[in-house]
């Protein structure tokens, strides 16, 4: 009787572990460079080692952690974004920038270079095709913007041409969120 309830018992913890385990595999998981894709993944950032000040608003971009960092004008207010980030480090501007301007329903012309490695493409306005989603803040780098995008899977991948991508219901919080000037450091 006490060999059934071992038994027992270890037919319940097997069963427990087959469970837990594809969870556990999710969450350790990487990707080709070694970083972790998920939320846990995300390197803790501190306004301080990046800007004087936290003027209008702050942004950190982490390309790495594909994070996105968000500050208001007196730190009470702190926010983390999961993002797409560029494809390559080619592609990949680092640096100080600020929010030029921005907008709800932006429309998209494919740059140059864009067209040299994918001459398919074609200007494409508002809607739900339009690669930069429903909202896009510009930066004073020219054709790089944060935007949203209709796009989730690409979210947590390298899949941008050089810009940072949220998703749709995140970027138009963190548009809502960031005035014009807003200071942007991409790492």
């Amino acid at each position: 009787m006490a060999e059934q309830n071992i038994s027992r018992r270890r037919l319940m913890i097997g069963a427990s572990v087959a469970l837990c385990a594809p969870s556990l595999v999710r969450a350790q998981s990487t990707d080709l460079n070694g970083v972790r894709r998920n939320a846990t993944s995300f390197i803790s950032q501190h306004w301080q080692d990046h800007f004087d000040d936290l003027g209008k608003a702050t942004i950190v971009a982490d390309t790495t952690s594909r994070a996105l960092h968000y500050w208001n004008a007196d730190g009470t207010d702190y926010r983390v974004y999961p993002t797409s980030v560029p494809a390559t480090e080619e592609l990949t501007k680092r640096g100080y920038t600020k929010i030029t301007r921005k907008k709800v329903g932006p429309d998209w012309t494919p740059t140059a270079s864009m067209m040299e490695r994918f001459p398919e493409y074609k200007y494409m306005p508002p809607g739900p095709d339009n690669p930069l989603g429903t909202h896009a803040m510009y930066l004073d780098w020219p054709n790089y913007i944060i935007h949203g995008t209709h796009d989730t899977r690409k979210i947590g991948r390298r899949s941008s041409d050089g810009c940072i991508g949220l998703y749709n219901e995140k970027i138009e919080e963190l548009f809502a969120l960031c005035p014009v000037g807003t200071q942007v450091r991409i790492l």
